[in-house]
């Protein structure tokens, strides 16, 4: 009987230059953070998340504990916020 072997997962990719990235936006937990991720790449914008907390370890979040950080390359970061904005869910006014 022969055995199969099951890499482990590849390592998260990390920006090619930390300079090279700029914040366009933060979000409340991680769920919130894979949509505008998605949005962004549905878009041809790469984008990364990042935030302070091991979501493995800590899978619940109280207040900012949970805050992801989006970041996208600086070329793309103006078209980014433009993107942001135009989409955002418009609040109802009080």
């Amino acid at each position: 009987m022969a055995g199969r072997v099951i890499p482990f997962p590849r390592r998260r990719e990390e920006p090619d230059e930390p300079h090279e990235f700029e914040e366009v936006t933060r979000v409340r937990d991680q769920a919130e953070a894979l949509v505008v991720k998605s949005l962004l790449e549905a878009y041809g914008i790469r984008a990364l998340l990042r935030t302070h907390l091991a979501q493995s370890v800590y899978p619940f979040t109280v207040g900012d504990q949970g805050e992801v950080r989006i970041l996208v390359p600086r070329a793309a970061a103006a078209e980014s916020r433009r993107l942001l904005a135009r989409l955002a869910p418009v609040r109802p006014s009080s």
